[in-house]
């Protein structure tokens, strides 16, 4: 369709009582067959999709609002509105819906908008309107009554609204306030402001454009002066009219859109200044005032926007050299607000607005402004920037991209952001947070595009790294060339704090790119010099920096930290702070503890190897010594690989049983023939007949011996299993050899097997199925007829920590069944 007569927006009211728009389209009435009555119809005109089908309701009541606007509420909280590109087209279906209704179409409301009581509709059929007192002085107070008296019902409201339509009486109230102020008349102007408070109460658009037109509008804020509760009245119209002051920093020919822009000013003024701040009852009663402004504003935003001159000639202005400071600061500050009123406009008309500034020129004139020495012209302009990072990042990156193939680093847009950010003269650096929070929405990945030919995270990061990221850390790496900060007061240290925040999100969210940056330029060892700051919140900074870098578990961040001895900073900075307990000493734990419990094995080694003696000392956690078992463990695997791989073999056989299951298992042991148990047997290669038996049994030895006093102490409980189909706790080797070996390691005399102090033997030694027991921990081999049993030892403390934490009742030491001719 082209009819432009029949081409509106659909807005609904939304829970914030603003209007959501939901789209553009063209309007038509018919009968509709599945909601059986005559219909509004809004077809999209981007795809014909139906945005709207509404039947007429005879009961509905439908409003028409600035001649352009039809509203009314489908349900009790669902408001609708149709916004009309043209008068003739609101009146053509503004007829339609009268004609259903049977009602006047030069009303501007079909039905009355409430749920009156009887008694109400008693009073209706009784009295049909309302009877206004004459518009005279002496009669002011009873106007005020009567309009106060009304507020309250629904009903009369209705009628009392009518009747000032009708009678043109709001003019006539005005003409009276002129001569309560020559006769300076203060109780009838009192009268005066409670009238025309209670009409706004009305909450009718009908009597808000009388109200709000040239002639009146500055009565209205007049007679909203003298209120009754000040003791001096208020001078609004002064301010309107000397203080403020309408500048056309680029000339307006369209006198409508002139008289829009005063209008919707005043009428906002008045909402937000001279109006009384509305009580809880009243709030839902300037409904209608709201959206007034509202429409207004997106009016004048789409007045402006479809004005090609006007925009041309702001840009063309803006980047002119001849244009004086004071001109070029006026132009900034109305795009400035330009673009805070599109803030009214919903998403989609929000990106279409910020696309057409971009095709006039935004981001190259913005790049002029920022280049000047004006502050407040490069404040203004940063708050347009990020209006547009705000809405539309893909766009600003893509210039930024196309602009670094013309021109060269130093004058590219956004390191004219961030040569602002490290400039920036405020002592609180208000503007460098709010640029750096731009940069960081920039850099993020998250809010970046991919399509089928390219993707934009990796275009852009790669150009950020080449042509921005020196640029960034420029004031880190001057400040860092010794020991420690060359500069430490408290603004340059604010300064590099916001530097490590977004590098810090870099290191978080980009992978190769700041992983190359850092390690080739060596950064983290300048940022390391930081942890000697006199200001604790940069060193934290420089702190969080590297835990991050450790979080990731890297191994090329960890050959590089331990390369450059990077932990010796953060070593003397926790020596340095003693035995405080704050922040840094947490964190400092924290990192170690991190360590630990990942196990990161190269940088346990590396910590315990360089920095031991100097921690050794501290006892108030467990941390460092955690991390001492933790190296000495490693050692010991690196050392017996073999005692290492039997004992990953262990703890992958190991599950979990309850108590009944244990116990039933136990009897199962003791009453099963061996012969049964000799198919669950494990094969060993014959290479393994030639190991050294004290190789095997050296390392055990010692694993026993570090855990008997702790095990001496602890309740011995017997695990056994039922070996048919299952697996044992207890390892077996065969062996092809035909000769009986007996290898044990020596338990204490008191305890051999067989002798009095035995606890327990179910059997004498050497009958079957006889198991010596001890309270000391005992491996054995025992070789006959080619079959060896080894004795299942313990975990070591790792393991035996993990286990005690996640089920108390597992048993620390195992009884072995040995294989017997």
């Amino acid at each position: 369709m082209t009819d432009t007569r029949r081409r509106v927006k659909v807005y609904t009211l939304n829970e914030d009582r603003q209007w959501d728009d939901r789209g553009t389209g063209h309007v038509s009435s018919g009968y509709v067959e599945r909601l059986k009555g005559m219909s509004l119809l809004v077809r999209a005109e981007s795809d014909g999709s139906l945005l709207l089908e509404s039947k007429i309701n005879p009961n509905t009541a439908y409003q028409k609002q600035q001649d352009t606007l039809i509203v009314w509420s489908e349900a009790e909280n669902y408001d609708l509105a149709l916004s009309f590109q043209e008068k003739a087209g609101c009146d053509e279906i503004w007829e339609k819906i009268c004609q259903v209704q049977g009602k006047d179409p030069s009303v501007d409301i079909t039905q009355d908008l409430v749920d009156e009581s009887e008694e109400e509709r008693f009073d209706d059929m009784s009295s049909p309107g309302l009877e206004l007192p004459s518009c005279e002085l002496s009669r002011l107070e009873e106007i005020a009554e009567l309009v106060a008296s009304s507020l309250p019902s629904p009903l009369r409201r209705e009628k009392l609204a009518l009747a000032l339509e009708n009678e043109g009486y709001i003019k006539k109230l005005l003409e009276l306030f002129h001569v309560c102020e020559d006769l300076e008349n203060i109780e009838g102007l009192h009268h005066l402001y409670e009238i025309i408070k209670g009409i706004f109460l009305l909450n009718r658009t009908a009597l808000f454009e009388v109200m709000f037109s040239e002639e009146c509008i500055m009565d209205v804020i007049g007679c909203l002066e003298y209120d009754p509760a000040l003791s001096q009245p208020r001078k609004h119209r002064e301010f309107l009219t000397k203080t403020a002051k309408f500048k056309e920093v680029i000339p307006i020919s369209d006198p409508e859109l002139k008289q829009k822009i005063h209008q919707t000013y005043r009428v906002q003024y008045i909402q937000d200044m001279v109006l009384p701040t509305p009580s809880v009852f009243e709030e839902n009663m300037l409904s209608t005032l709201h959206s007034f402004i509202f429409f207004n504003k997106v009016e004048i935003v789409g007045m402006l926007q479809e004005d090609e001159k006007f925009l041309t000639d702001l840009f063309a202005q803006l980047t002119d050299e001849a244009t004086d400071e004071e001109k070029r600061q006026e132009l900034v500050n109305f795009l400035k607000e330009f673009c805070a009123f599109s803030q009214t406009l919903q998403p989609q008309n929000r990106d279409a607005f910020f696309k057409t500034l971009s095709n006039m020129g935004i981001l190259p004139a913005l790049e002029v402004i920022l280049g000047m020495d004006d502050t407040q012209v490069r404040s203004a302009a940063t708050d347009i920037f990020s209006y547009l990072v705000e809405y539309n990042p893909s766009m600003v990156r893509e210039f930024v991209m196309q602009e670094a193939q013309q021109n060269d680093d130093d004058i590219l847009l956004i390191n004219l952001i961030i040569e602002h950010m490290i400039c920036d003269t405020d002592p609180e650096l208000g503007g460098a947070v709010q640029l750096m929070g731009l940069l960081r929405t920039l850099v993020d990945p998250e809010n970046m595009l991919a399509t089928a030919n390219k993707t934009e995270k990796t275009e852009f990061l790669g150009f950020f790294y080449k042509h921005c990221m020196h640029v960034l850390t420029a004031p880190l790496l001057a400040n860092t060339t010794e020991d420690k900060p060359s500069k430490d007061d408290f603004q340059t240290a604010q300064l590099l704090a916001l530097v490590l925040e977004l590098l810090t999100f870099c290191v978080e969210h980009h992978t190769y790119h700041i992983k190359n940056y850092i390690i080739n330029k060596d950064i983290l060892r300048r940022v390391l010099v930081l942890m000697a700051s006199k200001h604790a919140f940069l060193a934290l900074c420089a702190l969080r920096f590297k835990r991050k870098i450790i979080g990731l578990k890297d191994e090329f961040y960890n050959r590089y930290i331990m390369k450059s001895f990077l932990f010796e900073p953060v070593v003397k900075a926790f020596l340095n702070n003693g035995s405080r307990y704050n922040l840094m000493n947490s964190a400092i734990i924290e990192m170690f503890e991190f360590i630990r419990v990942e196990d990161i094995k190269s940088l346990t080694a590396h910590v315990i190897e360089n920095y031991w003696k100097a921690l050794e000392d501290v006892d108030y956690v467990q941390t460092f010594k955690g991390l001492k078992l933790r190296f000495e463990q490693q050692r010991e695997r690196q050392d017996n690989p073999k005692l290492d791989s039997m004992r990953s073999i262990l703890r992958n056989h190991r599950y979990r049983r309850d108590a009944r299951t244990l116990e039933d298992e136990e009897e199962m042991w003791f009453n099963t023939d061996e012969d049964d148990m000799e198919d669950g047997e494990a094969v060993v290669s014959p290479s393994d007949k030639t190991k050294n038996d004290d190789d095997i049994m050296d390392p055990i030895s010692k694993f026993m011996e570090r855990k008997k006093l702790k095990e001496s102490e602890e309740k011995e409980v017997l695990l056994k299993t039922n070996l048919s189909g299952r697996q044992s706790p207890s390892f077996k080797l065969s062996l092809s050899s035909g000769t009986k070996t007996n290898l044990t390691s020596q338990p204490p005399a008191t305890n051999l097997p067989g002798s009095p102090g035995s606890p327990g033997s179910p059997g004498s030694p050497g009958s079957p199925g006889s198991v010596p027991k001890s309270t000391s921990q005992t491996a054995a081999i025992t070789t006959k007829g080619g079959l060896v049993g080894l004795v299942d030892y313990p975990d070591d403390d790792e393991d035996d920590d993990e286990d005690e934490d996640k089920e108390d009742t597992l048993p620390l030491s195992k009884k072995a069944k040995f294989e017997s001719s």
